[in-house]
């Protein structure tokens, strides 16, 4: 079962999604928050495997809390959940540390599988923030996939994950996970399923064996 904290500060949109997730037994909301003080106080209490963290909210900000909670080391993985997806909001949320960015019109399945995956560490973007960072990548200068990043995708159509990847470079998680970012930006795809798809069907990974 994978345990949740829910942080947004209007009441409706917690109760909405702390019943969504109510409704299958893979999940449990233990607890909820309104503010980002707050989210980090229960963070560091409950330790829940992810948490779904708004980005606008009065007292102390979303960003501002994914900061705090990176700081702190704890194990819990963020996964940002908001209305905003211009770059002033996700590239702040992903520089401080959220797994993922998701935006609050993602279908009830969409959100459910980010969680999931959110919990096993893995990346993940909605199809509108993988394509505005795609643009900011393809600002002048970005060019393809550097070597560092196609031995992160080597890894991860092997099946490691983050972890494993990181070990195997001698690098530290979240270095993997700004790679695998800018891969998917690079890529225009959300995923690491989705970049391992197009980079065989670009020819940047050939099939073993």
């Amino acid at each position: 079962m994978i345990t949740l904290l829910v942080v947004d500060d209007h009441p409706v949109v917690r109760n909405g999604l702390t019943g969504m997730f109510a409704s299958d037994p893979d999940f449990e909301v233990v607890g909820e928050a309104g503010d980002g003080d707050e989210a980090v106080r229960l963070a560091r209490a409950l330790r829940p495997d992810v948490i779904l963290m708004d980005l606008r909210m009065p007292g102390t900000d979303g960003v501002t809390a994914i900061g705090s909670l990176s700081r702190l080391g704890l194990s819990s993985r963020v996964l940002v959940l908001t209305t905003y997806d211009t770059d002033s909001y996700v590239v702040p949320a992903i520089e401080a540390g959220a797994t993922g960015y998701l935006l609050k019109d993602a279908p009830r399945d969409e959100l459910l599988r980010a969680v999931r995956a959110a919990a096993r560490g893995e990346s993940v973007l909605s199809p509108a923030v993988a394509g505005k960072l795609m643009n900011r990548v393809r600002a002048p200068g970005a060019g393809p996939l550097s070597q560092r990043e196609l031995q992160v995708l080597e890894l991860v159509a092997a099946g490691k994950n983050n972890r494993e990847a990181a070990a195997t470079l001698f690098i530290s998680e979240a270095t993997v996970k700004t790679h695998l970012l800018n891969i998917y930006a690079k890529l225009g795809v959300g995923d690491r399923a989705a970049a391992v798809a197009e980079a065989f069907h670009r020819g940047l990974l050939t099939p073993k064996g």
